[in-house]
C-alpha cells in the first residue's frame, strides 16, 4: 500500500442517516471508536461526512467494507477516498486575522498543522487558503 492513502473517507448522500446513527454504523464496520479513533464531520448542508481516521488504518478497504455493507445499501450511502491535498479552505475567518497569525495557527502541531508554503486571505468572504508545503500538515 502506498504511504500516500488518504486518511479521509467521504461519506455521500447522508440525509437518511442521523449523525449519531451514521457514528455508530461506522464504529460496527470498523470495529474502531469515534473520537478514539476517527472523527466524523458532517457538513449538513450538502449531505456529506467526512471521517478523518486517527488511528492507521486501510481506508481503502474501509471504503470496500462501507460499499458492502448491508445497512450502508439500505441507507444508500455511498464512501471513496479524499485525494490528499496540499491546500484547504479556511471559513468564517474574522476580518481583523492577519496571514502571519494564520501561518502561526497551522503551523502548529497541537492543531494538526506543518509547514505553511503560503496563505492567501479572502476577507470579503471571510475565508483563506492555506498550502502547506507537504500533505502532512493538512489534517
Amino acid at each position: 500500500k502506498s504511504a500516500e492513502t488518504s486518511p479521509l473517507v467521504l461519506f455521500e448522500n447522508i440525509e437518511g442517516c442521523s449523525p449519531k446513527c451514521l457514528c455508530m454504523l461506522l464504529e460496527n464496520i470498523s470495529g474502531l471508536a469515534v473520537d478514539d479513533d476517527f472523527t466524523v464531520e458532517v457538513i449538513p448542508e450538502i449531505n456529506v461526512a467526512v471521517v478523518t481516521f486517527i488511528k492507521s488504518v486501510d481506508t481503502e478497504e474501509f471504503v470496500i467494507k462501507c460499499s458492502q455493507n448491508k445497512r450502508v445499501k439500505e441507507f444508500k450511502i455511498t464512501a471513496r477516498l479524499l485525494e490528499l491535498t496540499h491546500s484547504i479552505k479556511a471559513e468564517n475567518i474574522p476580518a481583523s486575522i492577519s496571514t502571519d497569525y494564520l501561518t502561526i495557527y497551522f503551523e502548529s502541531v497541537r492543531n494538526g498543522g506543518g509547514p505553511v508554503s503560503d496563505v492567501q486571505l479572502f476577507p470579503e468572504e471571510n475565508l483563506a487558503i492555506i498550502t502547506f508545503c507537504d500533505r502532512k500538515g493538512n489534517t
